[in-house]
């Protein structure tokens, strides 16, 4: 589904990624890990077009994507969440999902002006399905909540039900855990096995090494920008290199 080839990001003398390749199978979790400063975020602005890349090339169900934007990415069927929360001020929970639902969505300007009627039968079946989502997400008794004024855990779940509401093939979650108590990471571990079983291909940055190990098909190991190790959650855990560059100590996936 997903596929990099030697991919490139230098910033002056700063090369942030560095000949990364990895290829994501359709259906499976993946996980990116690696110490701050790595370039995992990084990684995930060029794959989603924030960022250009420098060279190499981003492959999606077969055509590359390198060079396109982020609204052109989403239109691709790619949907992501981000490192830090970033919802809509003075919007409801409800209206911060719908607004991730505008690509299926016919209404424009001038049928919204003249209030034809079946810009109103699309906009009540767009609210359904937003309130849809936060319900899987168990927020739904929130939508009427300003959203950034929910606590953090909740603003994550409107952020996913937001990226959710795009009907995404590929989900790019940046730190899903991160700010988040035991209780909450369970169900956000609980959330992205629905999510895959949904048929959505599951991409993460994380450092809770417990929710990586617990949830994930394969795991890339970045450091300094560069590609580590790739592999099965279990032999990650037992990669000597892995355990002495990235982690440095032999109980750090015991978290």
């Amino acid at each position: 589904m997903l596929e990099l080839k030697s991919v490139n990001k230098k910033f002056g003398g700063l090369h942030a990624v560095n000949d990364v390749s990895f290829r994501v199978e359709p259906g499976c979790i993946k996980a990116v890990i690696g110490p701050n400063g790595a370039g995992k975020t990084t990684l995930f602005n060029l794959i989603t077009g924030n960022l250009p890349v420098t060279s190499g090339t981003i492959s999606f169900e077969g055509q590359e994507i390198q060079n396109t934007k982020p609204h052109q990415a989403a239109a691709l069927g790619m949907a992501r969440t981000f490192q830090n929360v970033k919802l809509f001020h003075g919007m409801t929970a409800l209206e911060c999902v719908m607004v991730g639902r505008h690509l299926r969505s016919r209404a424009g300007f001038i049928s919204g002006l003249f209030n034809l009627p079946w810009t109103w039968k699309e906009e009540r079946a767009i609210r359904a399905a937003s309130m849809e989502l936060l319900d899987m997400l168990q927020i739904a008794e929130f939508a009427g909540v300003e959203a950034t004024s929910l606590s953090f855990g909740q603003q994550r779940a409107v952020e996913m039900a937001r990226a959710l509401a795009l009907e995404p093939r590929l989900l790019l979650l940046d730190e899903p855990a991160a700010g988040l108590n035991i209780y909450e990471t369970a169900e956000i571990a609980r959330l992205i096995r629905r999510i895959r079983d949904m048929g959505i291909t599951v991409v993460l940055v994380e450092h809770d090494m417990s929710l990586v190990m617990d949830i994930s098909d394969e795991v890339v190991v970045l450091s300094f920008g560069r590609k580590l190790a790739e592999d099965s959650p279990l032999n990650i855990q037992q990669n000597e290199e892995v355990i002495k560059i990235y982690l440095g100590e032999d109980d750090a996936f015991a978290q």
